[in-house]
């Protein structure tokens, strides 16, 4: 059984990871003497965000108060962080009671409704999907199931897209940019466990995929965070060959872990052409 400890980063964890991306040329700091660790030091991050050493080193550590917003921007600026990883700090920063917590974690329980899965399936072409922040898929249309996975021979454990990318053997056939996937799907698995410790199935999730992924190990360490919003992706077919398509995610309005994937072909590409080949063969069978 994972424990809870697994999934979850202290800001203190955090900040080291990020600190140690910077080099005192992207921050502007002249590079002085042999350095034993990667990165910035810990004072130089106090230098760059106006603090004392003495109060980062008590941050890094977990021995200070809950930082102000002030604090915590400057500390973005200077980790160079972008927004999600910047929302990630924040969460970090700024965890939940236990009580509140739980209280999200099970209201995240809830099930997809009826009309959203409809409205998926009726997308005649273009492979489209309903997955939760854990990377479930809730539902999905024929050309999706197609192309991406048979979801429907699959267990309801098995439809998620993290297991498929780290535990199939056949993920890096079906997934063309498998390195790029394998990164984005743990950054986005870090920022779910950042905003909810306490998803019991999260933690089974991060305990199965660490035990049986050397990759998924290393890139969790990292602490890389990621928001699933839009961009290409490249997939091959065992009919039609390869395909890149553009993906686009949007927030379900009353559920906002619930994300609407769409994957779409600009007009007259080749890509379109393999999605109408591709909507041809699952017609036939």
């Amino acid at each position: 059984m994972a424990n809870r400890s697994m999934i979850t980063s202290s800001l203190g964890d955090y900040l080291r990871a990020r600190r140690a991306l910077v080099s005192p040329a992207d921050a502007g700091l002249p590079e002085t003497g042999r350095r034993r660790v990667p990165g910035l030091r810990r004072e130089e991050v106090a230098e760059l965000v106006g603090l004392s050493t003495d109060y980062y080193v008590r941050l890094e550590q977990g021995r200070a108060d809950r930082p102000s917003d002030e604090v915590l921007d400057a500390l973005g600026r200077a980790l160079r962080l972008g927004p999600a990883e910047r929302a990630h700090l924040y969460d970090l920063a700024r965890p939940p009671r236990r009580a509140a917590a739980k209280a999200a974690t099970a209201g995240r329980g809830e099930a997809l409704r009826p009309a959203l899965r409809q409205i998926v399936e009726v997308i005649p072409v273009t492979p489209a999907l309903i997955m939760n922040d854990r990377n479930d898929v809730l539902a999905w249309n024929r050309p999706a199931a197609a192309l991406i996975a048979d979801f429907p021979r699959l267990a309801p454990p098995e439809r998620n897209m993290a297991r498929r990318i780290f535990l199939d053997p056949d993920a890096r056939e079906v997934h063309l940019d498998w390195d790029e996937a394998a990164r984005t799907t743990v950054g986005i698995l870090r920022i779910t466990a950042g905003r909810h410790p306490h998803d019991p199935e999260l933690v089974r999730l991060v305990g199965e995929l660490s035990l049986g992924s050397e990759t998924f190990r290393r890139l969790w360490a990292g602490h890389h965070v990621h928001e699933k919003t839009h961009g290409p992706k490249r997939f091959r077919h065992p009919s039609v060959g390869e395909v890149t398509l553009d993906y686009e995610t949007f927030h379900v309005p009353g559920a906002a872990h619930h994300l609407l994937v769409v994957y779409t072909a600009p007009p007259g590409s080749p890509a379109e052409e393999a999605l109408h080949l591709l909507g041809s063969l699952t017609a036939s069978e």
